[in-house]
């Protein structure tokens, strides 16, 4: 098969969760892609160079070709439709309101739960850090959080809907900031968390990650 020409973007120490989630998406798959590193601290991704490539001036930025394409949840939803199944692994549950479901938890993992990724940053899931304990604040958060996900997962059931999504990595990145740092949590979404960090595709993100420390 003849593939396209595709990079992604990442950041240099490899700790975005959001670049973790676009990696994961192309290890799924199945594509051969090239990675590149911009270093945020030294503000690279506002160099006039970069600047030409992502529109938002962020990671991840993917190109596939001529195109480019940053925010991962629109480069996700964008690898579902460019590669889609069955010729490629699906990204997202076969069953339309699943799907949408899946897309609601995507969205509302990126635009919520500040306070737990202030308290319990990426250094937790990437170089095993460890910070004070929660604020009150930030336990509302984990508590409205939990609350959700018992909602959806059933017992005894592995992932969300059934099948795997890329919904599973992205909620798996946010119940392991608490779980790798032994903070509270239902054991049942503790062995949630577990189970879908052993997912080859982020077995491989997280030996990136341990390269680049």
């Amino acid at each position: 098969m003849n593939y396209p020409s595709i990079t992604l973007w990442s950041d240099s120490s490899f700790f975005s969760p959001y670049v973790m989630s676009v990696y994961v998406a192309l290890t799924e798959k199945g594509i051969p892609f090239s990675l590149k590193r911009i270093d945020l601290s030294r503000n690279q991704q506002l160099a006039a160079e970069y600047r030409e490539l992502s529109l938002t001036c962020r990671v991840p930025t993917l190109q596939v070709d001529n195109f480019f394409l940053s925010e991962s949840s629109a480069i996700t939803e964008y690898l579902e439709e460019r590669f889609p199944a069955p010729e490629f692994e699906r990204l997202y549950p076969r069953d339309r309101e699943k799907r949408a479901r899946a897309r609601e938890m995507q969205a509302w993992l990126r635009s919520d739960f500040m306070w737990i990724r202030q308290e319990r940053p990426t250094e937790v899931l990437f170089a095993g850090e460890r910070f004070p304990p929660l604020t009150p604040t930030a336990q509302q958060s984990v508590d409205k959080l939990v609350a959700a996900v018992q909602r959806l997962l059933l017992e005894g059931q592995q992932n969300l809907f059934g099948e795997w999504s890329i919904a599973d990595t992205d909620l798996a990145v946010m119940l392991n900031r608490l779980v790798l740092h032994g903070d509270n949590l239902p054991v049942q979404l503790q062995h949630y968390a577990e189970f879908q960090w052993q997912r080859a595709s982020v077995q491989l993100w997280l030996a990136e990650s341990g390269k680049n420390r």
